[in-house]
């Protein structure tokens, strides 16, 4: 199993492209996995006949892990090969690779929950520690989208009590296996009965993923939300102006993102614990300013990738960056890296007609912020001939941020500010 990002542990099977007797080329597709919402491809390291594959599709897997095996002889050396069962293919790999090998064969090879994976290295140390599904599920993660890690289960076994369960040998618990995955189904509520004239569409991979992300970041953050108003009238002038010129000197389309972005940066750097996370009693003030962008995909779905150091880019440098992220999401060739690392999350609920939202905070950051439709209205403006009322462009925007470390005067102070930077736009700016 790849690294696909640096801080990626583990990755989801999805489909393999090959089985065992065929024959692959250097570099051509072996399989498709998932790590958090991007798709990948794995290419082939090797020429050669596929002889064992040790994983199946939805199986979760560590990075490092064996996950299938390629003969590099002639294909005749190669006598009927089969797809082995889960138990008898454990073994092998786990004589290559000793630390991340695969569970044994009472322990299925990777098992996700109502809410969380489990790793087959985390289920291999819960079986010989005699720890149960249902208490494996109260045990803390702090790995990606709160999984269980090695090190949680270690410090978990650890700090169990003076006289924790002792391990029970394996030849003595032959009907703990059958009675865990029993177990692992009544944590979540059984479907319930649908009547009348319904149409049931199952959650795909990736909205399950969503779902439980948004559930978790409630349950994480006290959410406030602020609200205030900005006149980007100076914005929309000046982008109607220039967004032809723009595009012919540097191939690029401006859109209203980068400017945002832009003003977002400036603003982070002044009330830097915006840019932050939680550990337990410890706040993480992130020197990076990585902004993630939510992008619709064309399933409907959300993702956040990530434009990095945003507050050291110009507005051409962030419109190359929004445009070519914005791109690979809709034709699905985001890498794993870009939607890792984000420090603070902007979402652009104007985009579908909303006048202002109420963002759900994108865990582990503690502010979110959401800019609404772009609408002409009458304002009130203050002259030095006195107070006259002009059509101007407004926008709302809204800011959710964690109520835990981020209180309402640093949440509406930052607002404010972004605001006013947003109100600042120079309209003689040159492109």
């Amino acid at each position: 199993m790849p690294k696909m990002g640096e801080s990626i542990m583990e990755a989801t099977v999805l489909k393999w492209h090959k089985q065992p007797g065929d024959t692959v080329k250097m570099d051509e597709t072996v399989l498709e996995i998932a790590t958090d919402k991007v798709d990948s491809e794995v290419p082939s390291t090797a020429e050669g006949t596929i002889t064992e594959i040790l994983f199946k599709e939805n199986d979760v897997v560590p990075v490092g892990t064996v996950i299938a095996r390629i003969s590099t002889g002639s294909a005749a050396e190669v006598s009927a090969p089969q797809q082995a069962p889960a138990a008898t293919q454990a073994a092998p790999a786990a004589q290559q690779a000793p630390v991340q090998a695969a569970a044994p064969a009472s322990q299925p090879q990777g098992t996700v929950t109502a809410n969380r994976f489990y790793s087959p290295l985390v289920l291999n140390i819960a079986a010989k520690e005699g720890i149960s599904m249902s208490e494996l599920e109260k045990v803390p993660g702090t790995g990606v989208e709160g999984r269980v890690s090695k090190k949680d289960i270690l410090n978990y076994i650890a700090g169990r009590g003076a006289a924790p369960a002792a391990p029970v040998p394996a030849a003595a618990q032959p009907a703990a296996p059958q009675q865990q995955p029993a177990a692992a189904a009544s944590s979540a509520p059984a479907p319930q009965p649908v009547s009348g004239n319904v149409e049931i569409i199952e959650m795909d991979r990736m909205r399950k993923m969503i779902a439980d992300h948004m559930v978790r970041s409630k349950h994480t953050s006290p959410h406030v939300t602020s609200f205030t108003e900005a006149d980007v009238t100076n914005i929309v002038n000046w982008r109607n102006k220039n967004k032809a010129i723009f595009e012919k000197q540097y191939g690029d389309k401006i859109t209203f993102t980068p400017i945002f972005i832009e003003a977002i940066a400036k603003c982070i750097r002044k009330f830097p614990m915006i840019n932050a996370s939680v550990d337990g009693d410890r706040i993480i003030v992130k020197k990076d300013v990585n902004i993630g962008m939510a992008t619709a995909l064309p399933s409907g779905n959300l993702i956040v990738p990530v434009i990095r150091n945003s507050d050291t880019k110009n507005l051409v440098g962030l419109t190359k960056d929004v445009n070519a992220l914005a791109n690979a999401a809709r034709s699905n060739k985001l890498k794993a890296d870009d939607t890792q690392g984000g420090t603070f999350t902007l979402t652009n609920v104007g985009t579908f007609g909303s006048l202002m939202g109420t963002p759900i905070i994108n865990q582990p950051q503690v502010a979110i912020l959401a800019v609404g439709s772009i609408v002409k209205r009458p304002v009130v403006l203050e002259t030095a001939e006195g107070d006259v009322i002009a059509v101007r462009h407004m926008m709302y925007l809204s800011l959710s941020y964690d109520h835990r470390i981020v209180d309402g005067s640093l949440g509406a102070s930052f607002l404010t500010a972004v605001a006013k930077e947003l109100e600042a736009f120079d309209p003689k700016r040159s492109v």
